[in-house]
């Protein structure tokens, strides 16, 4: 690394950019930033603050070693050095980093308040930031900070921290809320980031990706800041890292752009992260910011608590979308359940099982292909039925464990098998929701008159299953004489009402 001795001395006007003012000095929660001409110094306060610890002079030179060395990985024409400031003793008296001032108008977060149309720049820094994570370092130590547990751990961390230094003005519901929904989440998921870590997507990463700290210049991006005083805070999954950005676009007021971004990083990396879990990483990395907020309320910042306030709310909305929800779609034959169920999925991006499909797969048919038989004959004996409804809730618990919300497709006359459905949301903390379509009989023997699909009910089928439907009090009911849209968007109100955080863009994992 090279190492600076003296600072260096700018003549106004050399620099190959205009800067306006020539001198500035800005202060975060844990550095002091002195801009000078080209150059920028940066200052590490002497502060111990739990997570951070820069209360030694030897500690505070590491921290400036280790902040160049790794910011070279994504910026190495910006990170110069570090410079030693030599004391009258002529001995070091403190340290700090040396970079290449870049010009305040390339500045990601101000273009995006700007309104400026950085559309192709943040595609191209999806690309750069992805390509990062392609090369950044993988090992056995770095995934063991990917798991479950692991950030488990990190959030009760941080909760307990916004406790502690903002116990006297942030609602304490609020973060019992966080806290709840958190604690649902990562109930039912430990399968998920165990995959996650057998994939290698625990990387030794950034950590800090703040839209204020990306430069968007001519050349393509330059990304600064990432963490350097701890890497268990830099060893995480890729997704958590590209989230941080996505919050902060958000957050600037840009969610449509949060959305592109995180859909062209999953485009780039490949990733087939569920939704639910870009969620979560977008709250977790919300909550962060409400911390170091926090943080910076204690230490007089006067615009720090309304910023605490925006990031925690920005948390909570996010956490909301993350649920995970099992949503049963059942009926009588010819109500339209298959229809409810296929738009809602449409609509919502999940998971789509159904038993018709399903229980052609175990027979070893195609969907087209005719199974009819009587009542309880053939492959609709009491045994096959069984055997499907057993099928398709092994399939839902995995991606309901996985994180994808399952949208299930069956009759759901029995209640034997709702409260099995039931079982599976309650072993995998997911939210459920009951539907029970319902028509006239006249109008249900009408559609499978007209009807072609998968399923082989017909009205002699229909008839006999409706006779024998046993009560469902705990569904919704949803009269199917309406438009299907119309069907939909009652049933969407009732499972997951449009929310306020960012759309995620993406694909739901198909079952069948």
């Amino acid at each position: 690394m090279t190492t600076v001795r003296t600072i260096e001395t700018v003549t106004p006007g050399v620099s190959d950019q205009t800067f306006t003012p020539y001198a500035q000095v800005r202060e975060t929660h844990s550095a002091v930033v002195f801009f000078l001409g080209d150059r920028v110094y940066k200052l590490k306060k002497p502060v111990d603050l739990g997570f951070l610890d820069f209360s030694s002079r030897p500690k505070r030179l590491e921290a400036c070693r280790r902040e160049v060395e790794l910011n070279r990985r994504l910026s190495p024409d910006v990170y110069l050095g570090v410079a030693d400031v030599m004391g009258l003793n002529q001995w070091p008296a403190e340290h700090l980093v040396v970079m290449r001032r870049l010009p305040e108008n390339r500045r990601l977060a101000h273009l995006v308040r700007l309104g400026v149309d950085v559309t192709q720049d943040v595609r191209r820094l999806a690309h750069v930031i992805a390509a990062f994570h392609g090369r950044c370092e993988r090992s056995r130590r770095i995934s063991a900070e990917g798991t479950r547990d692991a950030l488990s751990a990190r959030w009760a961390g941080n909760i307990a921290q916004v406790r502690g230094v903002a116990a006297d003005w942030i609602e304490q519901s609020q973060v019992d809320e966080v806290a709840r929904l958190v604690g649902r989440y990562l109930a039912g998921r430990k399968k998920l980031f165990a995959d996650r870590a057998r994939r290698g997507s625990i990387v030794d990463g950034h950590g800090d990706l703040l839209a204020e700290d990306i430069f968007l210049m001519p050349d393509g991006p330059r990304i600064l800041d990432c963490i350097e005083f701890s890497d268990r805070l830099r060893h995480l999954d890729q997704l958590d890292d590209a989230a941080f950005l996505a919050m902060d676009l958000e957050r600037l007021g840009a969610p449509g752009l949060a959305a592109q971004f995180v859909g062209w990083y999953l485009e780039f990396t490949g990733d087939v992260a569920p939704s639910s879990l870009v969620h979560h990483y977008v709250a977790y990395r919300a909550f962060v910011r409400a911390e170091v907020a926090c943080l910076r309320n204690s230490q007089g910042d006067p615009g720090a608590a309304f910023d605490a306030q925006r990031h925690l709310d920005l948390a909570e909305s996010h956490l909301r979308e993350a649920a995970v929800r099992l949503v049963l779609v059942g009926g009588s034959p010819g109500t339209g359940k298959s229809t409810l169920a296929s738009g809602l999925a449409d609509e919502l991006g999940y998971s789509l099982v159904s038993s018709d499909r399903v229980r052609k797969e175990l027979a070893g048919v195609g969907e087209n292909v005719s199974m009819s038989a009587g009542y309880g004959e053939g492959h609709y004996t009491q045994e096959w039925t069984e055997r499907t409804y057993a099928d398709v809730l092994s399939r839902t618990e995995l991606l309901l464990a996985m994180g994808e919300s399952v949208i299930l497709d069956a009759t759901w006359s029995d209640p034997h098998w709702r409260q099995c459905a039931r079982e599976v949301a309650r072993r995998t903390s997911s939210d459920i929701h009951e539907l029970r379509c319902e028509l006239p009989g006249e109008l249900a023997i009408e559609r499978i008159a007209e009807r072609t699909g998968v399923s082989d009910a017909d009205v002699d089928i229909a008839v006999a299953v409706d006779s024998r439907f046993e009560d469902w009090p705990e569904a919704q009911s949803v009269d199917t004489r309406r438009d299907p849209s119309d069907c939909v968007a009652v049933a969407r109100q009732w499972v997951a009402p449009k929310s306020v955080a960012a759309t995620v863009p993406r694909p739901r994992m198909f079952a069948d």
